[in-house]
């Protein structure tokens, strides 16, 4: 069954690669590609492994909290940032990300604390 996944996975990769090539934007979706490789493998492997030893011995709410705030802001940054948004056509990105994000990250932490409110009244 492992080589049926993984032949599925090989043709859909080739079908991929195939609309690229087709479209005319393989080299620089290489180049891109490339680049998040550098970028993950050279500063976000090593970062995470770095915070990953430091937050180690916190409160398991904390970490928690630590790392979903630091996955979602890492992926909703090019969505705050506006790479996409162009004067002729505000409707791309219309609403607030970067307000929204700060709520989301601030009902993470709330919801953090309390837990590690919660879990500390139940020890004693």
């Amino acid at each position: 069954m492992r080589w049926a996944g993984h032949a599925v996975g090989a043709a859909l990769v080739v079908i991929g690669l195939g609309g690229l090539a087709a479209e005319g934007v393989l080299v620089g979706w290489a180049l891109w590609f490339g680049g998040v490789l550098v970028v993950h493998d050279a500063l976000l492997a090593p970062g995470v492994a770095v915070a990953g030893t430091v937050i180690s011995r916190w409160p398991r709410p904390v970490r928690t909290a630590l790392i979903l705030a630091g996955t979602l802001f890492l992926a909703t940054l090019p969505t705050v940032l506006a790479p996409g948004r162009r004067a002729d056509n505000p409707s791309i990105l219309p609403l607030a990300y970067g307000v929204n994000l700060v709520i989301v990250l601030a009902v993470i932490a709330l919801l953090a604390v309390a837990d590690h409110l919660l879990s500390a009244s139940r020890k004693d």
